[in-house]
């Protein structure tokens, strides 16, 4: 196989892993329902949560950030290209949230966005999670800190001194957190947004 066979081989299981679609798959297995009609219509952790509780939302969280890790880490170790990396970080991400296998209707990237930050700069990623846990909890909005912590990922990058392409290649990755989360945006500035801790029905 060529390098850059090889190359496409690991950019494509990268979205197919990232579509993996843990929340809908536990969630329907749990209650028989599509998760995506309840609640905010996500597929992630946050919803389950809302939904389920801790107990299915933990191996939800888990799993999806599993599926962020992997491929940005196995990139890294096996092209020991920083850029590519960042690249399946992305496609990672994009396949959570836009999966092939449920109609392209899935989470809002968060927890794979978390475990690629790891997979690519601990230390900024760290950094990133310190903004998330304060913001919840001065705020108790979990899309708050989640957008503010992808927010965060690029300035603590260039702190860290990361190389300039790099960085350039993971706004993608923050980008795409910004847009899933545009209605909750607009719920924040409305002030209608859920507080961690709020619970959502399951209707009949």
């Amino acid at each position: 196989m060529t390098p850059l066979a090889a190359r496409l081989l690991l950019a494509a299981a990268s979205y197919l892993l990232g579509a993996f679609p843990t929340g809908y798959l536990l969630f329907r297995t749990s209650e028989r329902k599509d998760i995506r009609s309840f609640g905010s219509g996500a597929t992630g952790a946050t919803n389950v949560l809302r939904l389920k509780g801790w107990r299915l939302a933990i191996p939800v969280a888990v799993i999806d950030v599993a599926k962020g890790f992997l491929p940005a880490f196995l990139a890294a170790r096996i092209f020991s290209d920083p850029v590519f990396s960042a690249v399946c970080a992305f496609l990672a991400v994009a396949g959570h949230c836009f999966p092939v296998y449920i109609g392209f209707q899935g989470g809002k990237g968060v927890a794979p966005a978390a475990g690629a930050m790891f997979a690519l700069a601990p230390l900024a990623a760290a950094g990133c999670l310190a903004v998330f846990i304060g913001a919840v909890s001065l705020t108790r909005y979990i899309s708050l800190g989640s957008i503010l912590a992808a927010l965060a990922f690029p300035p603590f990058l260039l702190l860290l001194g990361a190389p300039g392409p790099f960085i350039l290649w993971t706004l993608p990755l923050v980008a795409i957190i910004w847009i899933r989360h545009a209605a909750n945006i607009g719920r924040l500035i409305r002030g209608r947004e859920r507080k961690f801790g709020e619970k959502a029905a399951i209707t009949p």
